[in-house]
């Protein structure tokens, strides 16, 4: 079964009247939305690891030459 297709019954809205190319363009567009969203997410848990890492080696480096 198309993908179209399937998303014309699976939804609660028809879609039957709607072209097919215009809800494959919807479709990629949504998912290229929430891929960019999943990439700027993880970028920013990469940085906030990277703050983490770096705060706790320098504060535990300080505390070995203190002590």
């Amino acid at each position: 079964m198309p993908v179209a297709d399937l998303v014309t019954t699976l939804s609660g809205i028809d879609l039957s009247a709607w072209p097919r190319w215009l809800l494959v363009l919807l479709g990629t567009m949504g998912c290229a939305l929430v891929i960019w969203m999943a990439i700027k997410l993880m970028k920013l848990a990469l940085w906030l690891l990277f703050f983490c890492v770096m705060v706790s080696g320098v504060g535990w480096a300080a505390w070995l030459l203190l002590s």
